[in-house]
């Protein structure tokens, strides 16, 4: 498997990823069946808190979920990720040692890439799925979309910022079919365990997805 090109199961798996910041990885099995429930299988637990491993164990413990590794800025990270669960990695940028490292470990890998050159050099890499950071501060949907005619082949998963406000901006795009956020997992609703709302969220996250124009 080549993590450059084995990524399409995330991009296609549903039209959002859920960005996951968790401290307490007790709740981490609930949120996931309650995100799968909802129809949004693909899951990125972020590396931002002591619980972010234990979570994603525990996220590839619940049927049906498709458990990945998001913030990852080491080679370390992807290699305990790999053996917590994790079935895909995000990083907000890339480095040669990440690349490297997905490759060995032949973990799907979504790199990050906000420039024409970044996202160049991912090309000759073998890559096809990006993921864009920080997609609103570095220029948005507007800017995204000059890349569309320019590298026809690649794809984006903008993340930061993106929300249900703008999140049709990014998805009528043609070189864009998924975005991340975490307006789905509501910081309130998980404290509370209101796993109903995250199954209730992701099901209109879905609806207003597919209901935008191409």
């Amino acid at each position: 498997m080549s993590s450059a090109t084995e990524t399409d199961f995330v991009i296609d798996a549903a039209p959002v990823i859920p960005v996951v910041v968790l401290e307490d990885a007790s709740k981490a099995h609930d949120l996931a069946a309650a995100l799968v429930a909802g129809g949004l299988p693909c899951i990125e637990i972020t590396l931002r808190t002591p619980a972010a491993m234990d979570a994603l164990a525990a996220v590839a413990s619940v049927e049906g979920a498709i458990p990945g590794v998001g913030t990852v800025t080491t080679p370390a990270q992807m290699e305990a990720a790999k053996d917590h669960g994790a079935r895909f990695a995000v990083s907000p940028g890339h480095t040669a040692a990440l690349l490297d490292t997905a490759d060995a470990l032949s973990l799907p890998y979504l790199p990050g890439a906000a420039t024409p050159t970044e996202m160049h050099a991912l090309m000759e890499r073998g890559y096809r799925n990006l993921k864009f950071f920080p997609a609103e501060a570095s220029g948005g949907a507007a800017y995204l979309k000059n890349f569309a005619g320019v590298f026809k082949d690649l794809r984006f998963c903008p993340t930061g910022g993106v929300s249900p406000a703008n999140m049709a901006d990014y998805l009528s795009l043609p070189n864009c079919d998924v975005v991340g956020g975490s307006w789905v997992v509501p910081t309130a609703a998980v404290e509370a365990g209101d796993w109903d709302q995250l199954t209730e969220l992701a099901r209109t996250a879905i609806s207003k997805a597919t209901s935008i124009n191409r």
